[in-house]
């Protein structure tokens, strides 16, 4: 690296061609493993190793404490350790006696299967065989021009929703995987934004999964009627939850009346309700980053990767920037709406007729 002065004599660090191929060189070499960090997360979630921690939390978990209780090869578990430690997820002490023990972090709570912020079945259902070889299809769609291949449909021969009709095992890791994502979302519009829910004393949630985001919702405003949809062999397994009705159907051929409608990563927007409320990750100009602050602009990024997902595994979803939504809601029929940013990927939107 070479420094040079400006004439104010500000220092400007110029890097060598040399320095910017082994720089480009060490990023290639992440993208060629990129799988792996799924995979080992996936590995550990499936072991239980942030269950067992969660659970002993108040002692000192060694190596050999965790190999036995997980009935695993004490080797190899320290080299998964290893790595993943290197990523934040797991921390590694010293005690008294100079033994190593493990520790959760704030981020290895994530993958505590039961917790309440948890995040392992989200990553479980996408690191499936299932949703994994719709990415080796991908190059499949944009080959045709018309995006009449849709990724997982070349890898499956049918849709997302039609092979988790005919497949309960699958079936349930998308449900699984939407519970867990709307424990996330929910709890940051109940924090966020509770005043939308004012005055609604009927709600439908259009392709609600197995009614987690109803059952939350009545849950913090008890007045809320919900009506779970969905389709029905998603419907009728559904659990029961105080103040929520479980409806199957089909969102493309009617949607139970409500005061209102939620909708939750879904790709049509009924026109004959008063109030439609969408929650989405919104693709963020650099500007409105800079306006929603330093966590949002970190969370673009994740919207622009969840857009890659929705090419990859819909046949018609993506992710849209506000100006896009703008132009959909108004082709729809929305006279006006309104946009408000959560502590969450997803941002609210409130259409109105």
């Amino acid at each position: 690296m070479e420094k040079e002065l400006t004439r104010n004599g500000e220092a400007i660090i110029r890097r060598s061609d040399e320095e910017i191929h082994e720089e480009a060189q060490a990023n290639m070499w992440k993208f060629v493993f990129g799988f792996t960090e799924m995979a080992v997360i996936k590995c550990a979630i499936e072991l239980g190793i942030a269950d067992f921690l969660e659970k002993n939390q108040h002692q000192h978990v060694t190596l050999n404490q965790l190999s036995t209780s997980l009935a695993c090869c004490s080797s190899s578990l320290y080299r998964i350790l290893r790595f993943l430690i290197n990523r934040g997820i797991f921390k590694e002490i010293s005690t008294k006696n100079g033994e190593i023990s493990y520790v959760q972090t704030p981020l290895s709570r994530l993958l505590v299967k039961e917790g309440r912020n948890s995040m392992a079945a989200f990553l479980l259902f996408e690191s499936s065989p299932v949703m994994l070889a719709a990415w080796h299809n991908l190059s499949a769609r944009i080959s045709s021009k018309d995006n009449s291949v849709p990724a997982f449909d070349a890898a499956h021969g049918k849709d997302v929703w039609k092979y988790a009709e005919a497949d309960s095992g699958h079936n349930n890791l998308l449900n699984s995987a939407m519970a867990c994502d709307a424990r996330v979302a929910v709890s940051a519009i109940i924090d966020g934004c509770p005043d939308i829910f004012e005055g609604v004393n009927t709600m439908v949630d259009v392709g609600g999964g197995d009614g987690t985001t109803l059952r939350l919702l009545v849950e913090a405003f008890p007045w809320i009627n919900g009506i779970n949809f969905d389709l029905p062999h998603v419907a009728s397994i559904a659990p029961h939850a105080n103040g929520v009705v479980h409806v199957g159907g089909d969102m493309f051929n009617y949607v139970p009346k409500a005061d209102a409608a939620f909708l939750m990563c879904r790709e049509a927007i009924p026109k004959d309700k008063g109030k439609v409320i969408i929650l989405e990750a919104i693709i963020g100009e650099k500007e409105e980053m800079t306006i929603r602050g330093s966590n949002n602009e970190k969370l673009k990024d994740v919207a622009l990767m969840l857009d890659m997902v929705m090419m990859a595994h819909t046949s018609n979803g993506k992710e849209r920037t506000s100006k896009e939504w703008a132009y959909v809601l108004n082709a729809a029929g929305f006279n006006r709406h309104t946009i408000s940013h959560i502590n969450a990927v997803q941002s609210v939107i409130q259409a109105y007729l």
